[in-house]
Protein backbone atom coordinates (compact mmCIF):
# COMPACT_ATOMS: atom_id res chain seq x y z
CA UNK A 1 0.00 0.00 0.00
CA UNK A 2 1.21 3.68 -1.00
CA UNK A 3 2.65 5.82 2.05
CA UNK A 4 2.69 9.58 2.02
CA UNK A 5 6.46 10.73 1.93
CA UNK A 6 7.41 12.99 4.59
CA UNK A 7 6.65 16.67 4.44
CA UNK A 8 8.97 19.72 2.91
CA UNK A 9 9.57 21.96 5.18
CA UNK A 10 8.78 25.89 4.75
CA UNK A 11 12.85 26.12 4.54
CA UNK A 12 13.51 23.81 1.75
CA UNK A 13 10.96 25.13 -0.46
CA UNK A 14 12.00 28.54 0.02
CA UNK A 15 15.19 27.93 -1.06
CA UNK A 16 13.86 25.53 -3.82
CA UNK A 17 11.42 28.72 -5.30
CA UNK A 18 14.48 31.37 -4.85
CA UNK A 19 16.32 29.33 -6.92
CA UNK A 20 13.69 29.43 -9.39
CA UNK A 21 13.27 33.13 -9.71
CA UNK A 22 16.59 33.82 -9.48
CA UNK A 23 16.93 31.89 -13.24
CA UNK A 24 14.01 33.98 -14.30
CA UNK A 25 15.66 37.01 -13.49
CA UNK A 26 19.26 36.42 -15.23
CA UNK A 27 17.05 35.36 -18.24
CA UNK A 28 15.04 38.63 -18.29
CA UNK A 29 18.25 40.38 -18.01
CA UNK A 30 19.50 39.31 -21.24
CA UNK A 31 16.93 39.49 -22.83
CA UNK A 32 16.22 43.06 -22.13
CA UNK A 33 19.86 43.52 -22.99
CA UNK A 34 19.66 41.63 -26.15
CA UNK A 35 16.42 43.62 -27.23
CA UNK A 36 17.86 46.46 -26.58
CA UNK A 37 21.45 46.12 -28.37
CA UNK A 38 19.15 44.83 -31.31
CA UNK A 39 17.38 48.11 -31.40
CA UNK A 40 20.39 50.28 -31.09
CA UNK A 41 22.01 48.64 -33.65
CA UNK A 42 25.05 47.71 -31.61
CA UNK A 43 24.27 43.92 -31.94
CA UNK A 44 27.44 41.62 -32.35
CA UNK A 45 27.16 37.70 -32.49
CA UNK A 46 23.28 37.75 -32.25
CA UNK A 47 21.67 37.05 -36.11
CA UNK A 48 18.33 39.56 -36.28
CA UNK A 49 16.77 39.18 -39.94
CA UNK A 50 17.07 42.98 -41.38
CA UNK A 51 14.03 43.92 -43.63
CA UNK A 52 16.81 43.72 -46.86
CA UNK A 53 16.37 39.52 -46.25
CA UNK A 54 12.56 40.09 -46.92
CA UNK A 55 12.92 42.31 -50.02
CA UNK A 56 15.27 39.37 -51.45
CA UNK A 57 12.58 36.69 -50.28
CA UNK A 58 9.68 38.34 -53.04
CA UNK A 59 11.92 37.82 -56.26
Amino acid sequence: MAVPKKKTSKGKRNQRHAVWKGKAAVAAEKALSIGKSVLTGRAQGFVYPMNETSDEDSD
